[in-house]
């Protein structure tokens, strides 16, 4: 048999493998020192399903949740492709330090796994994972989870007193209550309008004026913010 003959059969057999419904445990924790997450949505889907592209501008579905952490137009998005989905494992909010878990059987041929959740405090922030494939080999797997912006929100870092709905320009809330008021604002303009890397915060240290509301020794961040734990049984 040649050679190129095995690596097809090979190739064709590890695609099958990928194929078949799995049993997983899935755990996320916040690694972050003053973030909280809203509610997650997790998602085991096939190879053409996302809840969100990195340089493609956000849908209206994911900018609800990354500006107001409603997740409810991602899931339906998710639902309609046939997805196995775990919605809200925290049931609410995810402080640092904590993790939530959850199980899942997947259908045949969602392969792929995708996470997404609101960062609080930022204008439009969100954790992600974006089509991560399942291994097929049984084991423990540990994926380290990026913030991202999705571009649909000038980040001028003043907590708001709102829905948090698309529109509504500022942070609909800081969980921990150590944010400040009457900042002027840091920008009022986004260069990148497309899903993006997110800066992170900048904060300042003034929580009576200054530029930002939000604290910049609580509440900045480095890359990554959260821990995803899969365990392929």
């Amino acid at each position: 048999m040649k050679l190129s003959t095995i690596s097809l059969l090979l190739g064709a057999s590890m695609t099958s493998q990928l194929a078949f419904a799995q049993d997983i445990d899935i755990k996320v924790q916040n690694l972050s020192q003053g973030l909280y997450f809203t509610p997650l949505v997790i998602a085991a889907h096939n190879d053409s399903g996302y809840l969100f592209e990195l340089g493609q501008s956000a849908s209206g579905e994911l900018q609800a949740m990354a500006e107001g952490g409603d997740i409810s137009g991602l899931v339906n998005i998710a639902n309609s492709i046939g997805a196995n989905v775990i919605e809200n494992p925290a049931a609410g909010l995810l402080a640092p330090a904590a993790h939530t878990s959850a199980s899942v059987m997947t259908t045949d041929g969602n392969m792929y796994l995708s996470v997404s959740a609101m960062i609080l405090p930022s204008n439009d922030g969100f954790v992600g994972l974006d089509r991560w494939p399942i291994p097929a080999a049984a084991g423990t797997y540990h994926i380290y989870l990026n913030a991202y912006d999705a571009g649909t929100e000038a980040n001028n870092e003043l907590v708001v007193d709102g829905s948090g709905a698309p529109g509504v320009l500022g942070i609909p809330a800081a969980p921990g209550m150590d944010a400040g008021s009457g900042g002027s604002g840091v920008t009022s303009t986004e260069q990148n309008t497309m899903v993006h890397v997110h800066r992170g915060n900048l904060g300042d240290d003034d929580l009576t004026s200054g530029h930002s509301d939000l604290d910049n020794t609580v509440h900045r961040w480095l890359n990554p913010v959260a821990k995803l734990t899969v365990t392929v049984k």
